[in-house]
């Protein structure tokens, strides 16, 4: 591991241990392919990471990024909006807070949502009012957002997780993927192979394929099976069980480059449900909305412009 760390202090209402315990909990995954997530040390009130150098993305790197992030959110989650393991606070991005729940709660009225409702209650809804106190929501762009909040609480946007969470979470009453939460493209550092060492063995090479599946995936990446000269390395989590598609769709918010081989690649080894494509504005409204809150200006209306497609 690099001699350089730097260090993270306790700042405002939430405590650095969500980030520490968030990136403890994705980097679950690392053995079974799943995508590399930044090691990190905790402390009472500050956490400690390496301090990694980073460049630019290959097709190679996204492609191998895009499969191995299919085995992290196949690692699963008990219910959409569990925290990490052992939180029990709030989560916040910026100076918004995110309604998250206790990892092992046990109350009906949480861990029975499905997707929909989660997420016009927590991720949508939970900004409206104070958006339109503030001006940064008109009461009529309010409203498309009221009931576009009205069709997810109905059921209507429900959609399968990828295969991987599907497959994954047999036995149970929901497939919930174990997502990062804050999934911009500033937060996955594409570093060089060689000073991911701290990566356990089988860290980025995504799902064990074998057969045809494994032969296709070597070719895919250009290096044997291999990882390519560069991994994308997660930082900076809001970690939570949600739907797939909102990481997925976070990514290309905001000009990752290769987007199309990440999700070709995710796509390859976790087939996405029919119509995943016509859902990207809806996954990204969260995000979208977090922005509106913060920034104001014409976040809003590009948060309605997105709403209306779903009306």
């Amino acid at each position: 591991m690099s001699a350089s760390v730097f260090r993270k202090v306790d700042e405002g209402p939430v405590s650095t241990a969500v980030e520490a315990q968030g990136l403890k909990w994705l980097a679950e995954a690392m053995p079974d392919g799943g995508a590399h997530v930044v090691p990190v040390t905790q402390g009472e009130g500050w956490i400690e990471e390496p301090r990694l150098s980073h460049g630019g993305t290959t097709a190679e790197a996204a492609e191998a990024f895009g499969r191995a992030l299919a085995v992290t959110h196949a690692a699963g989650a008990p219910f959409f909006g569990a925290s990490p393991p052992g939180w029990d606070g709030v989560g916040q991005m910026g100076r918004s807070r995110i309604r998250v729940h206790p990892h092992d709660s046990c109350d009906p009225a949480v861990m029975s949502r499905p997707w929909g409702a989660f997420y016009a209650e927590d991720r949508i809804g939970a900004y409206i009012a104070d958006c339109r106190d503030s001006g940064a929501l008109s009461d009529k762009g309010a409203r498309v957002l009221e009931r576009v909040c009205a069709r997810l609480a109905d059921g209507v946007f429900d959609s399968p997780q990828p295969a991987l969470v599907e497959a994954a979470a047999r036995g149970r009453a929901r497939a919930v993927s174990r997502t990062h939460g804050d999934l911009w493209c500033g937060n996955v550092l594409w570093v060089p192979v060689g000073e991911a060492d701290w990566a356990p063995p089988g860290a980025g090479g995504g799902p064990r394929l074998t057969g045809a599946a494994a032969r296709a995936a070597a070719v895919g990446s250009g290096s044997g099976g291999g990882l390519p000269g560069d991994v994308g390395v997660l930082i900076d989590p809001m970690a939570q069980g949600a739907h797939a598609e909102t990481d997925l769709a976070a990514l290309g918010m905001f000009g990752q480059s290769h987007l199309t081989r990440i999700i070709g690649a995710y796509n390859e080894v976790s087939p996405l449900a029919d119509g995943w494509r016509e859902r990207v504005g809806l996954h990204r409204l969260h995000m979208l909305m977090i922005h509106v809150f913060l920034f104001g200006g014409g976040y809003g209306m590009e948060a309605v412009n997105q709403a209306r497609q779903y009306v």
